[in-house]
């Protein structure tokens, strides 16, 4: 299984509560954190409802 890394890079102030808890869901707490996930089609969907927070590369 391929695994990606997701990067937060911008802050969740002023976004709904959907995108919040999906970044939480993610792992994500602080602007800067790196958390590594398996590139499943649930974890894909999550980080496209919240791409413009967050930057995604292949690991």
């Amino acid at each position: 299984m391929a695994k990606i890394k997701v990067k937060k890079v911008k802050s969740a102030i002023n976004r709904t509560k959907r995108q919040k808890l999906t970044l939480q869901a993610l792992g994500l707490k602080k602007i800067g954190q790196v958390v590594e996930h398996d590139a499943t089609s649930s974890i894909l969907g999550m980080v496209k409802k919240v791409e413009h927070l967050v930057s995604v590369e292949e690991a």
